[in-house]
């Protein structure tokens, strides 16, 4: 306790319960703590959904309980230079982004890294995400800070006694998908209070500690720093105004949007009409108001049908959305895919994946989906082809593939490309076996 005293950690504070036990096990533990709520997102919201006033206040609650300092700093201009418009970005080229991946690794682990070592002069950062890494808290604090140049690869002998990602001890609220993105020199100066630790315990501990006023509320599920929002009904509201608009995006089970002015409007997000058109019979089934509104194994919504249909596949040069009549129909099962360059967390890339070229390990493509066994091929420019043991369902162009070795995080890549799906190989397969016209007509000729 002693030697913690002098210890200063900088606490990331949302408002949520987690991030709120985590400032109170570090002031526990003895550390001098500040407690600093990020603002990443512009507030203005005509109709007072948007939470982040009220996340405010409720850290500052926080640390007023803790009797911990509490910083405010903003980098709603970092967002949506290096978040925002990189999914903007994504959208336009057909793919689904992960907005919250990319959000760790430029805005908690590089922006408010630096500006905790820089202007509060930390020894330390710290965060409420359900993760362990390698090294014990008094390890974290010997690691010296150090801004490297970035640079395409990072030199493999550059850092010694690399530090391991690890998953967190809840195996169903792990959160190392998320921090799949971050660098090694944010992760040797970050602790995870909550590593070892259930949610259901962490819950306990702030009730233990009257933290009611984060304890009740609803467990966030929207996009880092924005939050839930309806997508279909806004995109109505954008294609019948010209004025101040909302700006929304889906991406798998989250919904969000913005208020910005028409002027600052991507064309290329504005409702684009298309067709549903059958996998099987190449038929018309309906029509749909823009193919970025779908991603990949999305329930569609046909008019006038009852049974439901799923996307399994987008043309973005035609704006055609493919759909299949089943949940589990083949076109939506792929055991093969092509990342960008991986970001390796620890090792870059992996020894045995440098020497053999190909390397099992497990992966995930969705948070808390269950892992994967795979067969990683490296290619030349970084990037890595993935076999799947078994097809799995609804890969998705512009997820994050996220690699595993036993309970260490080896680090992600975006899907960018993918096999094909076992119903185009079973069409193949049956257009084989067919015996040709003129084999036919030798044996039963035509009469």
């Amino acid at each position: 306790m002693l030697a913690a005293q002098g210890r200063r950690v900088a606490c990331a504070v949302s408002g949520g319960v987690d991030s709120a036990v985590a400032a109170l096990l570090l002031r526990r533990r003895g550390y001098q703590v500040t407690g600093v709520f990020m603002k990443n997102w512009d507030p203005l919201d005509e109709q007072g959904t948007c939470s982040i006033d009220r996340d405010c206040e409720d850290a500052y609650r926080v640390c007023q309980k803790l009797d911990i300092p509490f910083h405010q700093v903003s980098y709603v201009k970092e967002y949506w230079n290096e978040v925002f418009s990189d999914l903007l970005k994504e959208y336009e080229l057909g793919r689904t982004p992960n907005p919250d991946i990319l959000c760790n690794k430029h805005i908690k682990f590089n922006y408010f890294l630096h500006y905790a070592m820089d202007n509060l002069g930390a020894d330390a950062i710290a965060t409420g995400h359900y993760a362990r890494t390698s090294l014990e808290d008094e390890e974290v604090f010997q690691q010296k800070h150090t801004r490297r140049p970035q640079r395409l690869f990072r030199n493999r002998f550059e850092v010694r006694n690399t530090v391991k990602l690890l998953q967190g001890a809840d195996l169903f609220k792990d959160q190392t998908f998320f921090l799949s993105q971050i660098s090694q020199d944010a992760l040797r100066k970050t602790i995870f209070p909550l590593g070892d630790l259930t949610k259901s315990f962490v819950k306990k501990i702030a009730a233990e500690h009257d933290l009611h006023h984060v304890l009740k509320k609803k467990e966030s599920m929207g996009v880092c720093f924005i939050g839930e929002r309806n997508f279909e009904k806004f995109l109505l509201e954008v294609s019948n105004t010209k004025s101040v608009t909302n700006f929304v995006f889906f991406w798998p089970l989250l919904t969000v949007y913005r208020k910005i002015s028409s002027s600052l409007w991507p064309t290329y997000l504005e409702p684009q009409p298309g067709n549903f058109i059958s996998i099987e019979d190449k038929k018309v089934m309906g029509r749909h108001k823009g193919w970025f509104l779908f991603t990949i194994g999305q329930r569609a919504r046909l008019a006038g049908l009852k049974d439901a249909w799923f996307v399994v596949d987008k043309d973005v040069s035609t704006g055609d959305i493919y759909v299949a009549p089943s949940r589990d129909h083949p076109a939506l099962y792929r055991d093969l895919l092509r990342t960008n360059r991986v970001h390796w967390i620890a090792e870059e890339p992996p020894a045995e994946l440098v020497r053999e070229k190909m390397m099992e390990c497990h992966f995930r493509f969705r948070h808390q989906m269950a892992l994967v066994p795979c067969v990683l091929t490296l290619n030349q420019d970084g990037s890595v082809w993935v076999t799947l043991v078994k097809p799995a369902r609804a890969i998705t162009p512009g997820q994050f593939a996220v690699f595993y070795k036993g309970d260490e995080c080896l680090g992600s890549g975006k899907i960018l490309r993918m096999g094909p799906s076992v119903y185009t190989l079973q069409q193949g397969k049956n257009r084989e076996e067919s015996p040709k016209k003129e084999e036919i007509d030798k044996i039963e000729p035509a009469t």
